[in-house]
């Protein structure tokens, strides 16, 4: 174990929000399992390797606004059912979410090609990039400047995508 400051690094892998994502989080998840007023939308499924539980987290934009005619829980279902039948969604889809990243939900130790594997057989898509990341670090960046950073983008600038 690191001392006092060392870095807990855990893997993950990152997918770049396209329409496609959102369908197919829709088609093989269904609703999140929770939505958060920071525009955040989290699922938990047991498919990682082993059976591992595995958190699924949309992320939201850097300074992520509610669309004003949804509500915190229904932001991606009306989102997702617009990409899906070619309506209209509450807001086009760069103003709510940029990255879509699975992790081991209880701190599973996994390695990043595992459960980049299991990621991809779940959702049904490869994903952007895969490795270890730093989520505390991020998070501090986050809290620090009040959600005006992108964590996608930070995780994806870790991950070297």
């Amino acid at each position: 174990m690191g001392g006092a400051g060392a870095a807990r690094l855990v893997a993950a892998a990152m997918w770049r929000v396209r329409p496609v994502v959102i369908v197919a989080l829709d088609d093989r998840f269904g609703e999140p399992v929770d939505a958060y007023v920071n525009g955040s939308q989290v699922w938990l499924r047991e498919d990682g390797p082993g059976g591992v539980v595995l958190e699924w987290r949309l992320h939201p934009v850097a300074g992520y606004r509610r669309p004003a005619h949804a509500g915190t829980y229904e932001v991606f279902s009306a989102t997702s059912l617009a990409l899906a039948t070619g309506g209209t969604p509450p807001a086009r889809l760069e103003e709510l979410w940029d990255g879509l990243e699975v992790f081991a939900a209880y701190g599973d130790e996994v390695e990043p090609q595992p459960l980049a594997a299991a990621g991809a057989a779940a959702l049904g898509i490869e994903p952007d990039a895969y490795g270890l990341v730093d989520h505390e670090r991020i998070a501090e960046e986050w809290e620090r400047t009040r959600g005006a950073v992108s964590i996608a983008g930070d995780l994806l600038s870790q991950l070297g995508a």
